[in-house]
């Protein structure tokens, strides 16, 4: 079936028997890009990052990192909402990691991979969630 086959399959009847119920709970928007939330947990400093990091967009996130390594032993990165990297961003974690006590939480499988290829897996402690990042 072809996109617009899709889109004119079924009759006026079908139409009737669909019902659009509204989520019970919206999903929270994401932050704009370059905005970095961070937070206490524990004995560790984490900091949320999301969207795509390249040379152009890397630098709030820096601050973030910089300030966080001169002032908490421990620092967890979530990277869970992070959509793209590059080289700017994997530079960025090996000075942090350099710094201080560096885990970086939940890779998509693309930042993985980057990981992987640059070698930088091997030196970063990455964690599945912020709770066992900061358990450990």
């Amino acid at each position: 079936m072809s996109w617009s086959e899709a889109g004119t399959a079924g009759s006026a009847s079908d139409a009737d028997e669909i019902s659009v119920r509204p989520p019970e709970q919206a999903p929270e928007p994401e932050p704009a890009q370059g905005v970095v939330r961070q937070y206490r947990s524990r004995d560790a400093w984490v900091i949320v990052a999301h969207g795509e990091y390249d040379m152009g967009t890397v630098a709030p996130l820096a601050d973030a990192l910089n300030a966080a390594v001169s002032k908490h032993s421990k620092v967890v990165l979530d990277t869970s909402g992070v959509s793209f990297a590059d080289s700017s961003f994997l530079n960025l974690l090996i000075l942090a990691h350099q710094a201080a006590t560096l885990f970086v939480v939940g890779p998509r499988p693309q930042l993985q991979r980057l990981f992987e290829i640059s070698g930088v897996d091997a030196l970063l402690r990455v964690r599945a969630t912020v709770e066992e990042a900061v358990a450990s």
